[in-house]
C-alpha cells in the first residue's frame, strides 16, 4: 500500500531529526564531558581522597630527605624523582609523538638516595609542580578529545593519561607519607 504524503513527511522528520543530535543530546554531552574534566582535574590534584603533594613534600626536612626507614626501599628524594620523571614523561606522551621516554626501569629512578644538593630537591619540586599544570591545561582544553586516540598512542587517550598519571602519584605519595611517618616527620 503506498504511503500517504502525511506519512511521508513525517517520516522525513523523523530521519531528519535522528541524523542531527538534538540541542538537549548536545547539551547533556557538554555538561557529561564538563564534568569529566572536572573530576579528572579534583583526582589530578589531589583534592580528592588521596594524600595531597603540597602537604606531604611541602617543608620536607632536608636532613631526611636522603634517609631510607628500615624495611623501605626508598628515600624521599628518590620517590620525588621518580613522581618527577614519571609525570614527565606521561605528560610529554600525551602532548609529542617525538617524545622518546627513558629506559625502564632504570631511567626512571635516580642513581643516589640523596639530591646533590637543596637546588636540586628544589628543581624538582618545581618541575613537578610545571608538568603537572600542562596536564591539567590539557584536560581542561574542551577542544581535546579525552576520548579519542592519541595518534601515536597504540590506543592510548587523554583520559587514560590523565587517570594513570593521578593513580601513579598518589600510589608514590602514600609512600612518601608512610616514610614521613616512620621518619618523625609527620605531624598530619
Amino acid at each position: 500500500m503506498p504511503k500517504s504524503k502525511a506519512t511521508k513527511s513525517r517520516s522525513a522528520k523523523v530521519k531528519k531529526a535522528a541524523a542531527k543530535p538534538s540541542t538537549a543530546t548536545s547539551t547533556a554531552a557538554r555538561a557529561q564531558d564538563t564534568s569529566l574534566r572536572k573530576h579528572l582535574l579534583d583526582l589530578l590534584s589531589s583534592n580528592n581522597a588521596h594524600v595531597d603533594f603540597e602537604k606531604t613534600l611541602g617543608e620536607f626536612p632536608a636532613h631526611l630527605r636522603g634517609m631510607k626507614p628500615a624495611g623501605l626501599p626508598h628515600s624521599a628524594w628518590q620517590l620525588l624523582e621518580h613522581l618527577r620523571v614519571a609525570q614527565w614523561d606521561i605528560v610529554e606522551f600525551s602532548y609529542d609523538a617525538r617524545h622518546i621516554s627513558p629506559e625502564f626501569p632504570g631511567g626512571y629512578w635516580p642513581k643516589t638516595d640523596t639530591p646533590p644538593d637543596t637546588a636540586a630537591w628544589d628543581e624538582s619540586l618545581a618541575s613537578f609542580r610545571r608538568d603537572l599544570k600542562k596536564m591539567e591545561k590539557l584536560v581542561s582544553d574542551p577542544k581535546v578529545d579525552l576520548h579519542a586516540e592519541i595518534p601515536h598512542g597504540h590506543g592510548h587517550t587523554v583520559l587514560r593519561e590523565a587517570l594513570l598519571l593521578a593513580d601513579h602519584n598518589a600510589y608514590h605519595l602514600g609512600q612518601l607519607l608512610i616514610l614521613r611517618r616512620l621518619l618523625g616527620a609527620w605531624s598530619g
